[in-house]
């Protein structure tokens, strides 16, 4: 189907960024694959090419455009080629709202500047052991000194995207106690130096997929952070977590479609090369049904997402419409790589094609943003039921 959601310069850009990621990121994918991490001075590459200043306000080093599709055709750009900017994923989707809406306009001069050119790395700490998806029960606490000069940060933080190559990291830490009618009460959020004493990256976790993505466990031991560090009000945090989410849920249901489609590009190829019998594997009916029920999910998906977008940018996208969009983009992908890897046969069993590393990586989809089963709840409320 043809596009609409993308203009002229959106096409600029991916023709550039496709460019960059065949000359700087394919070469060295493997490498960074085998050691679970993308090297830290790339991404000052990414802050020269543009690629996180694209969202930052003009006045703090930035393009001042205030659109997501751009990071949407990274996301396509990306999967297309089966590799991934590693742990930066979560610097400007996920953290950049957080201190455009929230900072004072003296944070934004410490810290924008340096987001743009990638010489300050963000990462966002929410789920702590034993809590999961339950964010009103974190454990971690900042407590106000008496001369109010610091906050005492004391916890852990797990499955911290970016964790080991952050420069700052928004971490969600109880600063009051909950109230019997509120739960969500009492948490705030504070961008932490990670330089700071007492501030600590754990395990490296080993993970099924996303290898490049360093993914890491935090712990704070009497961490004093600046009270001028504390990011929006104190014991609002859990409102500005829910009012970051549709995004996130877009990102990810866009991912999920990338990934989608790029797995129908791999089936397509590898058929085509691959005989059996004498004859291609693509020419077999079975693979031309495989092949076009894949393709017909992708396009459902790519109208959603491109819906999404359109939402999305116009301020419009609600709660229960980023819910929708993720719990079917991510399920329908599932299905998609996994029909898609099956063409490939044994092959698709081994990292070494792409399809595998894209089964691998899809997985978490399902899981992080929000379960499905969340999802279904989300939707199911706003149903009224």
């Amino acid at each position: 189907m043809r596009r609409t959601v993308y203009t002229s310069d959106h096409d600029a850009f991916r023709e550039t960024l496709r460019a960059f990621i065949e000359s700087e990121v394919v070469p060295h994918y493997d490498e960074w694959y085998e050691k679970g991490i993308v090297p830290k001075d790339f991404y000052l590459k990414l802050g020269e090419l543009g690629v996180f200043g694209i969202e930052v306000p003009e006045e703090y080093g930035g393009a001042g455009i205030e659109s997501f599709k751009y990071q949407a055709v990274i996301s396509e750009e990306l999967a297309r080629a089966g590799v991934s900017f590693g742990g930066s994923s979560v610097h400007i989707a996920l953290c950049l709202p957080y201190l455009t809406s929230l900072g004072t306009d003296e944070q934004k001069q410490r810290w924008l500047p340096g987001m743009a050119t990638g010489e300050t790395m963000f990462a966002i700490a929410m789920t702590e052991p034993g809590t999961g998806s339950d964010l009103a029960g974190m454990k971690t606490t900042a407590k106000l000194s008496e001369d109010g000069s610091h906050y005492v940060l004391n916890g852990a933080k797990t499955f911290i995207t970016g964790g080991v190559n952050a420069d700052r990291v928004i971490v969600c830490a109880r600063t009051a106690s909950q109230k019997e009618d509120d739960r969500r009460f009492g948490i705030s959020l504070f961008v932490v130096d990670t330089t700071l004493p007492g501030y600590a990256v754990g395990r490296k976790l080993d993970k099924i997929g996303l290898k490049t993505s360093d993914t890491a466990e935090l712990s704070f031991t009497d961490v004093q952070v600046p009270a001028e560090d504390l990011l929006g009000e104190e014991n609002k945090g859990f409102s500005y977590l829910g009012n970051n989410l549709p995004q996130e849920r877009l990102s990810i249901a866009v991912g999920a479609y990338a990934q989608a489609s790029a797995a129908v590009r791999f089936a397509q190829s590898y058929t085509g090369d691959r005989t059996i019998f004498g004859k291609s594997v693509a020419s077999f009916q079975n693979t031309k049904f495989e092949l076009a029920a894949c393709k017909a999910k992708v396009d459902a998906m790519e109208s959603s997402v491109d819906r999404g977008l359109e939402l999305h940018d116009a301020g419009e996208l609600t709660a229960a419409d980023a819910a929708s969009l993720k719990l079917f983009c991510t399920e329908a992908a599932s299905d998609v790589i996994d029909r898609c890897l099956q063409l490939h046969g044994g092959y698709g069993y081994i990292t070494e094609y792409p399809i595998a590393r894209l089964y691998a990586d899809n997985r978490v989809n399902r899981i992080y943003g929000g379960t499905s089963e969340v999802m279904r709840s989300i939707i199911a409320k706003d149903m009224g039921l």
